[in-house]
């Protein structure tokens, strides 16, 4: 009895994979987050903070769950999805799962080299290096590292999660002489309100994104704990949520008391990270490279974590696609060789290139993550038997409900 008890306490394995979880969803969310919800000012920033909690731990803990259901052990995602709703929708839903994913990898590609870009520049005072040769150089450093085992990248993803909590907690902290209280009396229109909260909708969803690693974590939690895999997955995300609420909105609130919708709007021009416009604008030497230090620590830790979603995800359209009567002709290392190839590539052409980040996170990244995870997960609890028991009405209105207002705040942009 008390070693069942000691197993159902957070132990090392617990911590480790939730602050590799952690670290997967701290990276360009955060950092594009302020920039984002800052146009509305600080009361639609209490709401957010109201409604992402249960947002981000139902509906991680629920495709955890979907991803534990399958019969056969040690199945990823896409291989679940095709045992419970066949070929066809496994097919579209594990190109879903790839596209949801892999924008959000190349939208580091761009944030990792536009942030060393910058702080080379403008904290340094050296002349700008050619951005492919940069490109290049970064994207290399971060691919080599996924090139060790699963159980080494999450133990560098963990080590370097705890500096960069502390720096970001720091950070939070050293921006209050910085706050402006007049952002306070700022007290939007019901319908201005309304409408940023549902527009920042894709990016608070991007924020708090770990759905990447879920699928990994799922299956490294059923190998470790068997049956009791759905409490253990429920207690690590319960406690992932509550670290990342708590970090991630204390940075978000620390932003926008110091900045202006100016400001805001300036970022999103440059296509930087809030925190590298921090170190533009305030001479101040702790900010200037304590800013592009969070920056950099934050879109390693996870890019990784979200390396991990798009190999598994292209993995599964390649096999998918070139399966023949039911059997595969590629071996597993050729898809891998072909996966690696081709993100490493696009990877490095789309951080040359320079598009705009906050776009792949609204337009692409934001909605179609809402769809796999707050969606699917929940269909399945109604349509598939063995996820039956996990049916709560409550609770899955809600999730469903925020995941198609996230999905239909594209369109509500466009209009």
């Amino acid at each position: 009895m008390e070693n069942l008890m000691d197993r159902k306490k957070m132990n090392g394995f617990d911590r480790r994979w939730m602050w590799s979880l952690f670290g997967t969803a701290v990276g360009a969310g955060i950092l594009f987050l302020p920039i984002r919800a800052g146009t509305g000012g600080f009361w639609p920033i209490i709401i957010m903070c109201c409604l992402i909690f249960p947002m981000t731990w139902l509906s991680h803990r629920a495709l955890a769950r979907f991803v534990n259901s399958s019969s056969k052990p040690g199945q990823d995602i896409t291989k679940v999805v095709e045992e419970h709703f066949g070929f066809k929708w496994g097919y579209v839903v594990t190109i879903l799962y790839f596209f949801a994913i892999y924008p959000i990898c190349l939208a580091y590609g761009v944030g990792i080299t536009n942030t060393v870009d910058s702080f080379i520049v403008n904290q340094l005072g050296f002349a700008q290096i050619d951005r492919f040769i940069l490109a290049f150089v970064l994207v290399s450093m971060m691919m080599a590292v996924m090139i060790l085992s699963e159980e080494i990248v999450t133990k560098i993803c963990a080590s370097l999660v705890y500096p960069l909590c502390f720096i970001l907690f720091g950070f939070s902290l050293y921006l209050i002489p910085e706050w402006k209280f007049t952002a306070i009396s700022n007290v939007p229109t019901f319908k201005d309100f309304v409408v940023v909260i549902w527009l920042t909708l894709p990016v608070l969803v991007f924020a708090f994104n770990h759905s990447p690693a879920v699928s990994t974590f799922a299956l490294s939690v059923e190998k470790e704990y068997g049956d009791e895999k759905n409490f253990k997955t429920n207690q690590i995300e319960f406690h992932t949520s509550a670290a990342l609420l708590s970090f991630v909105m204390l940075f978000v609130f620390s932003c926008i008391m110091c900045l202006d919708a100016d400001d805001f709007e300036a970022a999103r021009a440059a296509n930087i990270p809030v925190l590298s416009y921090f170190a533009n604008k305030f001479e101040n030497p702790i900010i200037s490279y304590a800013g592009p230090a969070v920056a950099f620590l934050a879109i390693l830790t996870s890019f990784f974590g979200h390396y991990y979603g798009a190999r598994e995800g292209l993995n599964g359209i390649i096999r998918k696609t070139t399966k023949k009567d039911g059997v595969q002709t590629l071996s597993n290392n050729t898809i891998n060789t072909i996966t690696t190839i081709f993100l490493y590539s696009t990877i490095v052409i789309v951080g040359y290139l320079n598009p705009s980040i906050l776009g792949f996170i609204e337009d692409l990244g934001g909605p179609i993550i809402a769809a796999i995870l707050f969606l699917m997960p929940i269909i399945a609890f109604y349509k598939v038997p063995a996820l039956a028991k996990f049916r709560n009405k409550a609770t899955d209105i809600f999730v469903f409900v925020m995941g198609s207002l996230t999905i239909l705040s594209v369109i509500v942009k466009m209009i």
